[in-house]
């Protein structure tokens, strides 16, 4: 069904598509008819950060960033869910337009700008949400949060999220908010992180329950700054760490009529690199820090390749796009085969 839809999906301007989209996939969900877009692929547990995921292939943060639509995603038979991001307070986002699609390189520019609804809307949304599943809650900084008071901001949020959230990701790669990659310089990170892990424990103590607090980087860090994270995440005890985000590298797309549109860069020209970051940082923390795989997954054999390169699980966000719910089992048969090839 999505094959069908797509190109008329194409037609439209990219964000309006990406509403629509959703819409669609509620309405499908509460008639019913969602299994006209993916069938639920047969389990696969991963253990993850103490967690058992239903199969190690979840949805990435940027779909859904107020979790309005939990159930309809999960529904396709996602492992694993996760929302956001989302900041304290409301904010618009960027100016539109802002999201680009390039067809030709199966990729995705935004420069959506962290809009979203604020944390308080995200978690009665969520809490009202039957999803009983591996949820996700990714947080952020409000754009005029000044990034001295940026930890200020990530903990208001990873306080309200606690309760509902499975694991908490801490976002400070998305190149849509000024400054916001400078927190991961390693001093700066070091103190922020500490701050955050310092009250993840009281937090964990406060409701009878620890949940992973989980960082995730962008994909266009050198290798010095890539070793000073590794140092960090193990001097800190972080649970867990997504690589990538989105890209500012242009390279793989020069020349496109929307190469020199800022923001992020998603889709397969990021999967090159991001692989290698993950494949890096898989080698740097050597088993003692689990990573999820993101950036580039358009089919079975790129979430078989993120497994290789040191993942435990994958995100999927981009490939949804090009490729449709489909894409979901596809990775998750793939991945039951190679786990059973390499036992």
């Amino acid at each position: 069904m999505y094959q069908l839809a797509r190109p008329l999906l194409f037609c439209l301007d990219a964000e309006k598509a990406h509403e629509l989209g959703l819409k669609a996939m509620e309405l499908a969900y509460r008639t019913g008819t969602n299994p006209l877009l993916a069938s639920r692929p047969k389990p696969l547990p991963t253990a993850f950060c103490g967690i058992t995921l239903p199969n190690p292939v979840g949805l990435a943060a940027g779909l859904d960033k107020n979790a309005a639509h939990v159930d309809a995603l999960a529904a396709l038979g996602f492992g694993f869910v996760e929302v956001g991001t989302t900041t304290p307070r409301p904010q618009p986002g960027n100016p539109k337009p802002r999201m680009f699609r390039l067809p030709e390189h199966e990729a995705i520019i935004n420069r959506l700008g962290f809009n979203n609804g604020g944390v308080e809307a995200l978690v009665k949304n969520a809490e009202a949400a039957r999803f009983s599943g591996v949820l996700g809650i990714n947080i952020g900084k409000n754009k005029d949060t000044p990034n001295e008071n940026a930890v200020d901001d990530y903990l208001f949020c990873l306080e309200r999220v606690y309760a509902r959230a499975s694991y908490v990701t801490v976002n400070i790669s998305s190149p849509n908010t000024q400054g916001l990659r400078d927190l991961q310089e390693e001093e700066t990170l070091k103190r922020f992180i500490g701050t955050l892990r310092e009250r993840q424990e009281q937090l964990a103590t406060q409701h009878g329950v620890r949940k992973p607090m989980l960082l995730k980087i962008a994909p266009d860090l050198g290798e010095s700054e890539l070793d000073a994270i590794a140092e960090v995440l193990l001097a800190t005890r972080t649970d867990g760490l997504i690589c990538t985000n989105t890209t500012i590298a242009r390279d793989a797309v020069a020349g496109h009529a929307h190469a020199s549109e800022a923001g992020g860069l998603s889709g397969r020209p990021v999967f090159a690199r991001s692989t290698a970051v993950l494949r890096g940082m898989a080698q740097r923390l050597d088993g003692r820090v689990p990573l999820i795989g993101v950036g580039g997954i358009l089919d079975a054999a790129d979430a078989v390749a993120k497994i290789d390169a040191g993942a435990t699980a994958v995100q999927v966000y981009s490939g949804l796009i090009y490729r449709g719910p489909a894409l979901i089992g596809a990775c998750v048969d793939a991945l039951r085969a190679h786990a059973a090839a390499h036992p």
